[in-house]
């Protein structure tokens, strides 16, 4: 089981050393928030080099590392950001071998805290979780991501970090023409690239559902080649029916649906009517937040195919409890069910892989 108890948030209200914060943006907004709630105000911002050229952020410089070691002997770091890139992610446990580093966990969407409350309030559900996970590597990431979440300490995250072919393979994706791929929240296409490295290009038929406008025309340049009978590229929402919703389209990985900027009406489709002339053999749902929505819109072909799938758990708050306790019921428990994180600081990129039993 998780080990931590002390939050972040708790330890940097006593801590003594000065906090600096590193990173600017939405993230770095969050947890300013946070820790203006808990009566916390940093001392210092700090941002790569290549990236400081006499910015401010919230009324505070932001420093080079250089010139954070020239004003304090020893501090504390706050990772404001989220990356998957290998340089900066060794950059980062570079710097955790000098100074204390945490990245403070804030949700992705919505509001709310990973923290003793919580976890005290939804104890039920985690060991509920942790029983139906299929094996000890996935009841460890659980462990792990939940000592990350209360914690901050990125070293929970280093220690369960799993390469995502190593948990593709537990899809044993065959190249025989017989896999339907349905990718929700297509993106521009990396995950395509991947589903047809994987097939060797030999498939029956991807279907590439992705909202936003920009990343949309990228899927279907990036994937032309593939002809119209077999790649079918979809501009929607995914969601529990067929509507039309309000969307922020953002024109990169920010969009999503709901109220905010550059706002529109949207056509959004549920997975049962994406699938209803196919049989899908792997859906994929990585839909900004939608995921328990996609999931509900999903359950006729999941009751019918029992297709593998990929499902995010790191929007919300509640993902990585809620959404595989749904996917239990919605296959009366016909999955095997595995947890993996990926090489992500913070918690994202954190999937669920269910695979028929």
């Amino acid at each position: 089981m998780f080990t931590e108890t002390r939050t972040i948030w708790e330890y940097l209200k006593s801590a003594e050393k000065p906090i600096v914060m590193y990173g600017m943006g939405n993230g770095a907004e969050k947890i300013l928030k946070v820790l203006d709630s808990y009566g916390i105000r940093p001392n210092a911002f700090m941002a790569s080099d290549d990236f400081v050229r006499g910015h401010s952020f919230q009324g505070f410089s932001v420093n080079k590392l250089s010139e954070i070691e020239g004003m304090y002997d020893d501090f504390i770091i706050l990772v404001c950001f989220g990356t998957s890139r290998d340089d900066i992610i060794n950059k980062i446990y570079g710097l955790a071998e000098k100074y204390e580093v945490y990245a403070p966990d804030v949700p992705v969407i919505g509001d709310g805290l990973f923290d003793e409350t919580y976890v005290a309030k939804n104890i039920k559900k985690i060991v509920a979780v942790r029983e139906i996970l299929a094996d000890d590597v996935s009841k460890y990431v659980f462990d792990r991501l939940i000592d990350f979440r209360i914690s901050g300490k990125i070293e929970h995250l280093q220690n369960c970090t799993t390469p995502l072919d190593e948990a593709l393979d537990l899809f044993n994706i065959r190249h025989d023409s017989t896999e339907t791929f349905v990718d929700l929240g297509a993106y521009d296409g990396d995950t395509v690239a991947m589903f047809l490295e994987r097939t060797k290009k030999s498939f029956n038929r991807i279907y590439a559902v992705e909202p936003d406008s920009r990343n949309f025309i990228k899927i279907r340049r990036r994937n032309y080649a593939l002809g119209s009978a077999k790649f079918i590229p979809i501009n929607a929402a995914v969601w529990d029916e067929d509507a039309e919703i309000d969307f922020s389209d953002l024109s990169g990985r920010g969009s999503r649906a709901g109220r905010g900027r550059r706002e529109r009406k949207i056509t959004a489709r549920s997975v049962d009517s994406i699938c209803a002339g196919c049989e899908p053999t792997i859906i994929k749902m990585d839909v900004e937040g939608c995921e328990e929505r996609a999931l509900l819109g999903a359950s006729q072909t999941i009751n019918k195919c029992l297709p593998r799938l990929i499902v995010s758990l790191y929007h919300r708050n509640a993902d990585m409890l809620e959404l595989p306790l749904l996917v239990y019921r919605l296959s009366g428990g016909a999955y095997s069910m595995y947890l993996r994180h990926h090489n992500y600081i913070p918690a994202w990129d954190t999937n669920l892989y269910c695979v028929k039993i």
